[in-house]
């Protein structure tokens, strides 16, 4: 954090609205060919991380059962999955990433705890009424499952009394055996 208490600008730019564009598969909820290989690309070039070259080629791999023949989903397509090397660096960035967020917010409720305060007790006065209004709902809700599952109950109750009492099936016939 800067000297006169202000935000990073790294930390300005994470929640700023920026431009959707069409996703494809997405790791950590991150596009795959547009963010992720171009950063582990550029960072292996770098020398900061040694993802292996295949990794990077060949992000998306076919999926296998454990007998070698290749796994199809219930939908009747191939299984994919992303590279291991992949998987476990984007793991990483993600475990740091939180790590980053963490020390953001307690750098600035210890810098500005009179501050941080307010802001948590206007965040806090803001939400009541929704949560408040949420839990009047959610009672209404499950007030209304428990009358309609006791309708349900009675109704099944009362059925069999009314129904008819059947005759019981007769043994199915043995088939006679045909001769050719």
């Amino acid at each position: 954090m800067d000297n006169d208490g202000k935000t990073p600008s790294y930390i300005k730019a994470l929640v700023m609205p920026s431009v959707k564009k069409a996703q494809a598969r997405r790791v950590w909820s991150i596009d795959l060919e547009t963010v992720w290989l171009p950063f582990f690309l550029a960072t292996n070039t770098l020398g900061d991380t040694a993802i292996p070259a295949d990794a990077l080629g060949c992000p998306i791999r076919l999926g296998y059962n454990k007998d070698g023949s290749v796994k199809f989903g219930n939908t009747g397509r191939p299984v994919t999955r992303v590279a291991k090397e992949l998987s476990q660096s984007v793991a990483m960035v993600r475990d740091n990433f939180t790590a980053n967020l963490a020390g953001f917010a307690q750098a600035v409720a210890k810098q500005q705890k009179d501050a941080y305060i307010k802001t948590v007790q206007a965040a806090q006065k803001a939400g009541l009424p929704i949560a408040q209004h949420d839990k009047v709902e959610l009672d209404r809700a499950v007030q209304l499952q428990i009358e309609q599952a006791l309708k349900e109950a009675e109704a099944q109750a009362e059925a069999p009394a009314e129904a008819p009492a059947e005759a019981p099936a007769e043994a199915p016939k043995p088939k006679e055996a045909v001769t050719v």
